[in-house]
């Protein structure tokens, strides 16, 4: 497993080259009103992880979200960018007897989480295990962080489309 220390630098990084392109801070997200303990943070960090794994074997049996140049990585984990989606809620409907409760810690646990696949992916690599695979499952860990990161900081469409189009 990746150092914890060198993935959240990677996250970081990411974090610090998207707020360069747009050339502005990131706010931090709002954290809730109501804290987690730490079996809830626990079990919402695993089953987050679950679903990576799932999904990402999912389209290794499938290829469904294969295009020219690579696969779609929205496509690819739904179900993961919408459990992140939930996780960052701070609305909820007027007539609702709950409030929202967005978990951004989570979020940040979860892209260390990403940021340790990606570097163990990377690890593979450099050691010579030479697989389709490890390829582009590394190439969408990469895109899934700043799929992340986007939300977390709640980048609007034309922000990331500046920097998408930067590479």
């Amino acid at each position: 497993m990746a150092n914890t220390a060198t993935a959240q630098a990677q996250v970081e990084a990411r974090r610090a080259r998207i707020a360069s392109l747009l050339d502005r801070p990131l706010d931090p997200a709002a954290a809730g009103e109501a804290e987690l303990t730490d079996d809830q943070f626990e079990f919402l960090v695993a089953e987050a992880q679950d679903l990576y794994f799932n999904e990402l074997a999912w389209e290794e049996l499938t290829d469904e979200e294969s295009v020219s140049g690579g696969h779609l990585t929205e496509l690819v984990f739904p179900g993961f960018l919408a459990f992140i989606e939930a996780l960052l809620n701070d609305s909820a409907p007027d007539d609702s007897q709950v409030l929202a409760r967005p978990h951004p810690e989570v979020v940040e646990e979860l892209l260390v989480f990403l940021s340790e696949q990606h570097i163990e992916l990377a690890g593979k690599l450099e050691r010579g295990v030479d697989s389709e695979r490890i390829v582009w499952a590394r190439v969408m860990t990469q895109s899934l962080i700043d799929l992340v990161l986007y939300r977390l900081h709640d980048l609007d469409d034309a922000e990331r489309e500046v920097v998408e189009a930067a590479g």
